[in-house]
C-alpha cells in the first residue's frame, strides 16, 4: 500500500493550499527525472509526489480523501487498484503541463508573442563619512547599465527585418525531450523561450536589444543611515526586454571609520583624556561632537574608565528621528616630562597625603585591603 499523501508531501493535515503547493514544488524539483538521470529511486519518488499532489491539490479530491481515509480512497477513487503508472492520469499525460502551471515554464500551447523579462537589479557600493551618515548627503554617481538599443528599438533585429518563427520549437518556445517513459517539455535552447529567432541581428546590439551605457544619478542618502544599509532607486536598474519594466538600483552604503568616534546604533562613543588635576578637583572640559564642540562637566574624583554621557549628541534614528547619546570614556593621564618644581610639588602632595584619615585613593585602599585579607 502506498504512503499517506500528507506524509508523502511532508505536511500536516491542516496545511493550507499554499503550503501544499509549496511542499509539492520543493519536492518535485528535487526528484524530477531531469535532475536525477538514471535514478530509479528518484523516479519512483517523483511519481509518488505527483500522485499525492493530484489529490491534495484538488479541493474536491482532498475533501473526499480526508473523509474516506487513505486506504479506502486509494481503493475506490480510480487510482487503478494498485496497478503501476501515474494513477488518475491518462495515457497521454504530459509532465510539462503540470510544470507549466506550477513553475511557469513549458506548456503545450504555442506562444503568440515574445516573453517579456524585467530588467535586472543593479548594485552600487558607495563610501561616506560618519558626518555624512549623521546629517544625510546627496551624492552624484555614474552607474554602468544597459539601455534599449536606439537602432533596433529593442527588437534585436536589423532595421528593415524582423524576428522569424524559431525553426526548432515552431514558435511555441518549448521543445519536447524523451526521457525514459516520460515526455518532458523544456524551454527551447535556440530562442530561449521567445518563440522567435533573429536571423539578421542588429549590428549595434548584436541581437540583444540592449546596449551597454552609463548614466549619472543623484542619490539622496538619508540622515541616520548605518553601515551596510541600502537606498533603493526604483526603475534605475537595467532596461527590461520587449517593453518589460526596468529593474531597480540598490545603493549599499559603507561608512568609513572615524578618527574619534565609534558608532553603536544611534549612540556615539569616544575616549576623553583629562588631566589628573581635573579628575581630582573636577571642572569643565571641551568635548568634540559631530556638530562642533561642547562643554562637559567632570565631577570631582572621576576615575579612569568611567563613562560620562551627553544626551542627544549622538545620531538621529532613521526610523523615528530621535537622537542617540554621546558617551565619553574617561582616561586620566599621568603627566610626563615634569619640571623640578612640579616634581617638588607632587612629592609634597604625596607626603601630606600619607596617613590621611579619609580614603583619598579608593582603588588603592580596596586593593590593599584585599592583600591584607589574603596574607594575614
Amino acid at each position: 500500500m502506498s504512503k499517506d499523501f500528507y506524509e508523502v508531501l511532508g505536511i500536516g493535515r491542516n496545511a493550507s493550499d499554499d503550503e501544499i503547493k509549496k511542499a509539492y514544488r520543493k519536492l518535485a524539483m528535487k526528484y524530477h527525472p531531469d535532475r536525477n538521470p538514471d535514478n530509479k529511486e528518484a523516479e519512483e519518488k517523483f511519481k509518488e509526489i505527483q500522485k499525492a499532489y493530484d489529490v491534495l491539490g484538488d479541493a474536491q479530491k482532498k475533501a473526499q480523501y480526508d473523509q474516506m481515509g487513505h486506504a479506502a480512497f486509494e481503493q475506490n477513487a480510480g487510482f487503478g487498484g494498485g496497478q503501476g503508472g501515474f494513477g488518475g492520469f491518462g495515457a497521454n499525460f504530459d509532465m510539462s503541463d503540470i510544470f507549466s502551471q506550477m513553475f511557469g515554464f513549458g506548456g503545450g500551447h504555442a506562444r503568440s508573442q515574445q516573453q517579456n523579462f524585467q530588467g535586472a537589479d543593479l548594485r552600487y557600493d558607495i563610501r561616506i563619512t560618519l558626518e555624512e551618515a549623521a546629517s544625510g548627503v546627496k551624492k552624484s554617481v555614474t552607474i554602468p547599465s544597459h539601455d534599449e538599443c536606439d537602432v533596433c528599438h529593442g527588437s534585436g533585429a536589423k532595421p528593415g527585418t524582423q524576428a522569424e518563427t524559431c525553426p526548432d520549437c515552431h514558435g511555441t518556445g518549448t521543445v519536447d525531450i524523451a526521457q525514459a517513459f516520460l515526455r518532458v517539455r523544456q524551454t527551447c535552447p535556440r530562442c530561449r523561450g521567445a518563440g522567435k529567432f533573429i536571423k539578421d541581428p542588429c549590428i549595434k546590439c548584436r541581437g540583444a536589444g540592449r546596449v551597454k551605457s552609463s548614466k549619472k544619478l543623484e542619490i539622496n542618502i538619508p540622515a541616520g543611515i548605518d553601515h551596510g544599509q541600502a537606498v533603493r532607486l526604483a526603475g534605475q536598474g537595467e532596461a527590461g526586454l520587449n517593453g518589460a519594466p526596468n529593474g531597480d538600483l540598490l545603493v549599499y552604503v559603507s561608512v568609513a571609520p572615524h578618527k574619534i568616534f565609534e558608532r553603536d546604533g544611534t549612540d556615539l562613543h569616544c575616549e576623553l583624556p583629562i588631566s589628573f588635576t581635573v579628575a581630582a578637583l573636577g571642572g569643565e572640559v571641551e568635548v568634540p561632537t559631530l556638530n562642533g564642540r561642547a562643554q562637559m562637566t567632570i565631577p570631582a574624583g572621576t576615575q579612569t574608565g568611567q563613562r560620562l554621557r551627553m544626551r542627544n549628541k549622538g545620531i538621529k534614528s532613521l526610523r523615528n528621528g530621535m537622537a542617540g547619546d554621546l558617551y565619553c570614556h574617561i582616561l586620566v593621564e599621568t603627566p610626563v616630562n615634569l619640571t623640578d618644581r612640579q616634581k617638588e610639588l607632587l612629592q609634597e602632595f604625596e607626603t601630606i597625603s600619607t596617613g590621611q584619615p579619609r580614603p583619598q585613593n579608593p582603588h588603592q585602599r580596596s586593593f590593599m585591603d584585599k592583600l591584607k585579607d589574603l596574607f594575614d
